[in-house]
């Protein structure tokens, strides 16, 4: 039976509310989806986004950055950007007579990779160590990156022409991948008013945490207490994907990690100090679908992936809750 523990802070949910909320001053009607953001953000984590253009991807990672105080540095991805733009290099300075290191736009804690599958692989992987090792390597230096780092990358899903797929392996190091989806009509409307309103195109947002805030929520997750039963459970739905005979290849370890840390990060946001069963549920699909390789008469079927892993979490047992108390 899980075990529960009391929360002893609700800092996190607190701080949360408030950077959200900020947010929601730019952006109209999507609110589960930034909770989900910062989630991602907490664990440490990168997103990939894919939806629609005109969708306020970019305005979403550009706004989180203004609200937390931190870089910010926009890639846009192109088939002729090679892996130098991203990560820098050593050029020669005349005035000193040497060569000089120029840092490129992945030097920054934010980091919006747009349209990012329309560069090579090669450009792509360039991407790779910093995701994962969050340092660069130029010309044999390594060289760390900014702390935190986090990369939010934008794909179109209609628009396949001059682009590149992105490998399995870049894919992995997304921790979820989201949609913004469309606004209701309602909600286009209050866009409107508040553009009219506004004035102007540039939305300016108050600060509302800093960056030792942030770290210090990112701490405070690392702490949610997380029951044997809750960890035996999203094993248990992660294994499934690797044996379920519409899969060819199921989610990796990685994947499991990902649902461990989002769901550690969700429910601090909640303001609890221990993980329950919904959790884990509510990122099942946002941190496994990207991660599923399905038999080739499944890739033209839409939404196959999510369909899986309904099928997946509805076979996989609950377990059963226990207060203490």
């Amino acid at each position: 039976m899980l075990q529960i523990n009391p929360n002893p802070s609700n800092d996190v949910a607190v701080l949360t509310e408030r950077i959200v909320q900020e947010v929601n001053r730019a952006i109209v009607g999507k609110t589960e989806v930034l909770y989900k953001m910062v989630a991602a953000f907490l664990s440490g984590g990168h997103i990939l986004l894919e939806d629609y253009p005109g969708l306020a991807k970019t305005l979403i990672a550009n706004c989180f950055a203004d609200v937390l105080g931190m870089s910010f540095r926009r890639i846009q991805f192109t088939p002729d950007l090679l892996p130098g733009d991203i990560t820098g290099g050593y050029v020669y300075d005349k005035e000193r007579n040497q060569f000089v290191l120029r840092q490129g736009p992945v030097f920054a804690q934010f980091v919006l990779a747009d349209e990012i599958n329309r560069a090579s692989p090669r450009t792509q992987s360039a991407l790779l160590e910093a995701m994962q090792e969050r340092q660069v390597t130029i010309e044999g230096e390594t060289m760390k990156l900014p702390q935190p780092f986090m990369v939010i990358a934008t794909q179109n899903p209609i628009e396949y022409e001059g682009t590149f797929p992105l490998p399995e392996a870049q894919l992995d190091r997304f921790i979820i991948k989201l949609s913004i989806g469309y606004p209701s009509a309602e909600e286009e409307k209050k866009i409107v008013q508040r553009r009219r309103e506004r004035k102007q195109d540039n939305h300016h947002l108050e600060v509302v945490a800093s960056v030792a805030d942030f770290l210090d929520m990112q701490q405070k997750v690392e702490e949610v207490f997380v029951d044997e039963d809750i960890e035996q459970y999203l094993v248990n739905i992660v294994t499934k994907t690797r044996t379920h005979n519409q899969v060819a290849v199921g989610a990796s370890p990685r994947g499991t990690l990902a649902l461990l840390k989002m769901s550690r990060a969700w429910a601090a946001i909640q303001g609890r100090a221990f993980v329950l069963p919904d959790d884990v549920k509510i990122f099942i699909k946002p941190a496994l679908t990207h991660r599923l390789i399905l038999r080739p008469d499944l890739w033209s079927v839409p939404n196959a992936a999510d369909r899986i892993l309904t099928e997946i979490l509805q076979s996989v047992p609950v377990p059963v809750i226990q207060d203490k108390n």
